[in-house]
């Protein structure tokens, strides 16, 4: 196995996390050089069977969130693979799962159990409500994050009709993102103190906070002062502009966008210009359904690229409407190399991202390991963790542990 490089490299990560909320997060862990460890079940992450896919157990979103990782498989219903597992965690400085606390102390892989033996391990529950709770024994999954935390409420009110979820993993992925930083700080914090500690990062709370910082709005008032919701962001205008030939996403949004967008646009700008309800940013927050639905009626009057050229040359911010082929074609993306096709030893060439940061002391490597084949590293991890071949061959020959079958060699 290589060296890991990074701003992670050294950590060791033991992922029993499975979907999409905890693999995201450990897949930035593993793009940032942690070694992760995936421990799966006999049956592999749900997302191994969720297509388009080439091979059996090898999904297209399971491609793209475990990139970098090794997988082993070990049956947690049998008490050698919990031995097992248990070693493994006393090996690593981090130990991460989405499994609902109740279920992960009857397994003892719980942060009371393990820690008591390795007070310098990270255990991390990413879960669905803080434990303390009522909620805390609910399960939990993003639609239900979503509908609980008011995404269907704000679509139902912005777009009207029926309520939707948005059309992405939404809740998993902002949890997903907690669950890093909160890995990243504690590790930090164990460098002073020598100690390791246990978080909770629950999905219905991240997402509180994600909505309410938005949408509070009157009700961040005691007593209210108005109701909830920011308008700008509920206005049905607040969408793609209709063109003469196209849409084009256009944000006007402070005074100086707007000078430079009345004497872009000629005649109609001056009197707009003379409106009140556009003449100061509160003016134009008050009457905001008017003040999209007006710059939506210009809009029309002219092509896409009419108005790209018009917006650009007057500096008021725009960007044309992509869909997910248009940005593996973006130019940009072609430029700065963030967009990454690589040749998985299984599934054969493959299109991905690359990491969004930029390091200047410890960059990432620039080319994450392939997601893993369900059980492909198990004899590995556990030989490097210090198990005996006979105790590797004593789980494998239980069915406590399962090991991938080797590639088999073609000739070109």
């Amino acid at each position: 196995m290589s060296s890991p490089q990074g701003p992670l490299a050294g950590v060791k990560v033991l992922d029993l996390s499975s979907v999409i909320m905890g693999p995201f997060a450990t897949q930035i862990l593993a793009s940032l050089g942690a070694e992760v460890t995936k421990l799966e079940s006999p049956e592999g992450d749900n997302m191994r069977h969720v297509g388009p896919m080439r091979n059996p157990g090898m999904g297209h979103i399971f491609l793209q969130a475990n990139q970098g990782k090794r997988s082993i498989v070990l049956d947690l219903k049998q008490p050698a693979a919990r031995t097992a597992a248990l070693r493994l965690a006393g090996q690593s400085d981090v130990l991460i799962s989405n499994v609902r606390p109740q279920a992960l102390a009857r397994l003892g892989l719980d942060a009371a159990s393990v820690r008591a033996a390795h007070p310098r391990l990270i255990h991390v529950n990413c879960c669905g409500f803080d434990q303390d709770g009522p909620y805390a024994a609910r399960p939990a999954y993003d639609d239900l994050i979503q509908g609980a935390t008011g995404i269907p409420w704000l679509t139902q009110a912005y777009a009207g009709g029926e309520p939707a979820y948005a059309p992405i993993t939404l809740a998993d992925r902002v949890t997903g993102l907690h669950a890093v930083y909160a890995i990243t700080a504690a590790l930090f914090a164990r460098e002073k103190t020598g100690e390791g500690q246990a978080i909770v990062v629950p999905m219905f709370e991240a997402m509180t906070q994600f909505v309410l910082g938005d949408h509070l709005a009157g009700l961040a008032f005691e007593p209210p002062h108005g109701d909830a919701g920011y308008a700008r962001l509920l206005t049905a205008y607040r969408r793609p502009y209709r063109t003469r030939d196209g849409h084009l996403c256009v944000l006007i949004y402070n005074d100086k966008h707007w000078r430079s967008f009345f004497a872009a646009i000629g005649p109609p700008g001056r009197a707009l210009a003379e409106d009140p309800r556009f003449a100061t940013h509160s003016a134009r927050a008050q009457h905001i359904d008017a003040v999209y639905a007006e710059v939506a009626r210009l809009m029309r009057e002219r092509s896409t690229a009419e108005w790209q050229a018009l917006l650009d040359a007057a500096d008021v911010p725009n960007m044309p409407m992509m869909g997910p082929a248009d940005l593996l074609a973006d130019p940009h993306h072609a430029v700065t190399g963030f967009v990454r096709r690589l040749d998985h030893p299984s599934e054969g060439r493959l299109v991905g991202t690359g990491v969004p940061t930029r390091w200047s002391g410890t960059p990432p490597a620039d080319q994450p390991g392939p997601a893993p084949r369900l059980g492909e590293h198990s004899s590995a991890v556990l030989r490097e963790a210090g198990f005996a071949d006979a105790e590797i061959a004593a789980l494998l020959a239980g069915g406590a542990c399962r090991q991938a079958e080797p590639l088999q060699e073609t000739t070109p």
